[in-house]
């Protein structure tokens, strides 16, 4: 079943977070696994959700696009929970 990965990125600004996605929207979208991404602000930075066919798809793409992309000083802390189920308009 797919996951939802969740990273709580303390000390994300909007525009750090921004630059980071401008880089890899497209690389992402075309990823293997790859099923949603979404964001949001929190008290202490940034969230950052995605859904993706398997953990090892997940951790492929933040190892090879995202780590080397991110602002210095962030370390995002991840959380990882398989999915019961999740629908689409497609």
């Amino acid at each position: 079943m797919s996951i939802l990965v969740t990273a709580y990125v303390k000390g994300q600004t909007k525009e750090g977070y921004d630059g980071v996605l401008t880089g890899l929207e497209q690389l992402i979208r075309q990823a293997a696994g790859f099923i949603l991404h979404t964001s949001y602000p929190y008290d202490e930075g940034w969230v950052v959700a995605e859904i993706w066919k398997t953990k090892a798809d997940a951790d492929a793409f933040f190892a090879k696009y995202v780590v080397p992309n991110l602002p210095a000083g962030i370390h995002p802390k991840r959380t990882y929970q398989e999915l019961h189920s999740f629908v689409t308009t497609s």
